[in-house]
């Protein structure tokens, strides 16, 4: 039972490397990602509003279409320690960091809506990536138990082979395609109401897969198992006309089949396993001034992890694999400024920060969740071509702002004072940097001239 100090506990590979906040994506498209996300009340761009308040769609009157697509960089490091003996009488003690090996992601978004001068109706639809991650963490080659061993070098339990009592090569591949239809109604000049039934698919490949049941070969890997379900979100939109404007929306859990993972074990032994790992509730208030040649933007958002089927639970079942991540709910602050006083060329900032979900005490649980950005700074701009062409484009940066860690933990030493297990002497830590450049076009049909 020595290999379950290292091997029960890698959960779910929650690393959404295109996410930002837990694995909530803080922005769709360059231009609301160079705004920190923030569109709740100021909906500058349609790919943000479809996002983030159906309501605010209202404030366009044309037919509009956005593509874009963004190149991902993530830098995650994960980084483990034993003490000595740990290993069996005699080992030393061993510690080291492995780095990811994954290429850069690629981002899309697709957007569209129209509406017209006069009409109270306006109508959207959309494409998002709202979920995305993959990692790849070679394993660990500098093994105390190889003849080759280096004592002067890093050596990371976590990649040992799982023969040895680490995980071996952990890779991931996980999206979630959001497909929403929205449509707003100005309940008055001022005041509009929005709503978005929501369609999503999603693709989940893991190695090894902690959800399924422990064989004697260890945890085994999977195929690529997929979901799909639905959701809806409401909004209101206020824009008093004066330059300040303000907007609520509330998106509910997108309530996803299970997943049905086919195993294969390290000794070809077959096995499936399913999981059910919903997408959380998202409630967002914005507030937005526009005056001259400023527009600000202010986003707050609360994300229901606790009551999120996959994130709620956590801890050991009784065949000692895992029941889900354990989050807290997430706080979420966006903030942007737009600057218009270059012509054709107008300036953005953004900035978001989010709270970390993920405790000291269920580390462990989510290696390598590497994907918690607790602060991100977004640089952008717009080049008006054309009447009807217009470009963006973005540059982020995001980081962990120091390590999420823990202890590791182990089944067999769970007890009322240890309820996960906290395996003494041990740690385990990961963190990242983010770095995304991304560049959207958009089109306006012209109008059709009134007979």
């Amino acid at each position: 039972m020595k290999k379950i100090i290292l091997q029960f506990g890698l959960v779910l590979f929650s690393t959404f490397a295109f996410s930002q906040a837990g694995h909530i994506m803080q922005g769709v498209g360059a231009f609301n990602m160079s705004m920190g996300g923030a569109s709740t009340a100021q909906p500058l761009d349609i790919s943000g509003a479809l996002q983030w308040n159906p309501a605010s769609i209202s404030a366009f009157n044309d037919k509009i279409i956005k593509l874009d697509v963004g190149l991902f960089f993530s830098s995650p490091e994960l980084s483990s320690s034993l003490p000595a003996g740990m290993m069996g009488p005699g080992s030393p003690a061993v510690s080291g960091t492995t780095e990811d090996a994954r290429n850069p992601s690629i981002m899309p978004a697709l957007a569209m809506v129209w509406g017209k001068e006069g009409s109270k109706h306006t109508f959207g639809a959309s494409a998002f990536g709202i979920s995305g991650f993959g990692v790849t963490f070679p394993e660990e080659l500098n093994q105390p138990m190889s003849p080759n061993f280096n004592p002067s070098l890093d050596s990371n339990p976590i990649n040992y082979p799982q023969k040895a009592g680490g995980f071996g090569r952990i890779e991931s591949d996980y999206m979630l395609l959001q497909i929403g239809f929205t449509w707003a109604y100005e309940i008055t000049e001022k005041l509009s109401v929005g709503v978005e039934p929501t369609f999503n698919y999603g693709s989940l490949q893991l190695m090894p897969n902690p959800t399924a049941n422990p064989s004697a070969a260890g945890y085994p890997s999977t195929n690529k198992a997929t979901t799909a379900g639905f959701g809806a979100q409401f909004g209101l939109y206020f824009d008093s006309q004066k330059g300040f404007k303000a907007g609520v929306s509330y998106k509910t859990a997108q309530n996803l089949s299970e997943m049905e993972f086919e195993n294969t074990y390290l000794d070809n032994s077959k096995g499936t396993n399913t999981f059910d790992m919903d997408y959380p509730a998202i409630l967002s208030f914005g507030l937005g001034y526009s005056k001259s040649d400023f527009d600000i933007a202010l986003d707050y958002r609360m994300v229901d992890y606790k009551n999120t089927n996959g994130f709620s639970d956590t801890g050991w079942t009784p065949t000692a694999s895992v029941k889900g991540f354990g989050w807290d709910n997430v706080s979420i602050l966006s903030a942007g400024v737009q600057y218009k006083g270059i012509d054709k060329f107008p300036l953005r900032l953004g900035y978001t920060y989010s709270s970390n979900p993920i405790g000291s005490d269920v580390a462990f649980f989510n290696i390598p969740a590497t994907a918690i950005i607790k602060n991100a700074f977004q640089l952008g701009f717009s080049y008006a071509a054309t009447s009807s062409i217009s470009l963006d484009a973005v540059y982020h940066h995001g980081a962990s702002d120091g390590k999420t860690s823990g202890q590791m933990l182990n089944p067999m030493m769970v007890s009322a004072s240890n309820p996960y297990g906290a395996v003494p002497g041990t740690t385990v830590a990961y963190e990242m940097t983010t770095d995304l450049v991304m560049i959207g076009i958009s089109y306006k049909f012209a109008k059709k001239a009134v007979k």
